[in-house]
């Protein structure tokens, strides 16, 4: 039986192991080589083929210069602080169109849930690029909107929507929300109507019974969908490039620069190993949190 329940942790640790902790310690050993001129275009430090005495000479002579670089440019903590603002404004968008969305899949008819889960899985089913191109022409100058908003006579002339912060809400809005529509809807569902009905019967109206019950009842799925949306969206590259232009600044964008086009990977290394250690504080609460849960629920 502990054989058994050693196996069974086991895996989920190996796979964590090779495919997070293996790849992160090589993005690390980059962050703290020194950059040169070659291919690949990095001279490391640590040199395992000296065996102990090249891990002795790697400690003695390590330095973060690539790190301490991030703090004096300040390109680097600009993307930083504007990619977390991004982030953050996006999930709460997110969350406020979201969540409506849930709440009215949880109360349709049982017959027709499977339906509108199918709806709101349906953008997956399309390649992630071609969504976000099809957004470009929906909101560039002579796109889609602009167009029908002429035509309606609301608008005289386009809309200044693209290559601004604006798209790039949009696009994230609209390529997350169903991370975000998902665990709110599950915890909805499982929600016990009867909770409502005896909120009503003790005085309390329906917005009362929502805000008294059903919104607390559901805060599991809202930070759950909130970590879902706000974690890929701050390191985000693809949209704020395609949909946001040279105006957004992020660090997604930041770190493909400084790998593709500068050619420094120590930097760019050093730049997603802090990338890294911001995602893992909000990974880290949201384990507290579900321990917490787990915990009441018991």
């Amino acid at each position: 039986m502990n054989y058994r329940r050693f196996l069974l942790i086991a895996v989920p640790y190996a796979w964590l192991a090779l495919f997070f902790l293996v790849p992160f310690l090589i993005v690390l050993k980059i962050a703290l080589s020194d950059t040169a001129i070659a291919i690949p275009p990095y001279t490391p430090t640590l040199d395992l083929s000296g065996g102990w005495a090249g891990i002795k000479a790697f400690f003695q002579g390590l330095d973060f210069e690539n790190f301490v670089f991030l703090t004096e440019d300040s390109l680097y903590w600009k993307s930083y602080l504007g990619s977390l603002k991004i982030a953050a404004i996006s999930t709460v968008l997110t969350l406020l169109v979201g969540y409506p969305i849930a709440y009215a899949m949880a109360q349709a008819a049982d017959e027709w849930r499977p339906t509108l889960m199918m709806l709101v899985i349906l953008p997956f089913w399309t390649s992630f690029l071609i969504r976000v191109y099809s957004w470009i022409g929906i909101i560039a100058n002579e796109g889609l909107l602009n167009q029908m908003l002429m035509g309606l006579g609301i608008i005289d002339t386009p809309l200044q929507i693209m290559n601004t912060p604006s798209a790039v809400y949009i696009g994230i809005i609209y390529t997350y929300l169903p991370f975000m529509i998902l665990p709110i809807y599950s915890a909805l569902e499982k929600l016990d109507g009867s909770l409502i009905e005896a909120a009503v019967d003790l005085g309390c109206t329906r917005a009362a019974a929502f805000w008294r019950v059903t919104l607390p009842l559901s805060r599991p799925g809202v930070i759950a969908g909130c970590f879902l949306v706000f974690i890929p969206a701050l390191g985000e590259f693809v949209i704020p490039s395609l949909l946001g232009g040279s105006q957004t600044l992020m660090i997604g964008k930041v770190l493909w620069e400084e790998f593709f086009s500068n050619r420094d990977w120590p930097v760019a290394s050093a730049v997603a190993v802090v990338l890294l250690l911001i995602l893992v504080i909000p990974i880290v609460l949201f384990q507290k949190n579900q321990e917490k849960a787990e915990e009441a629920g018991k």
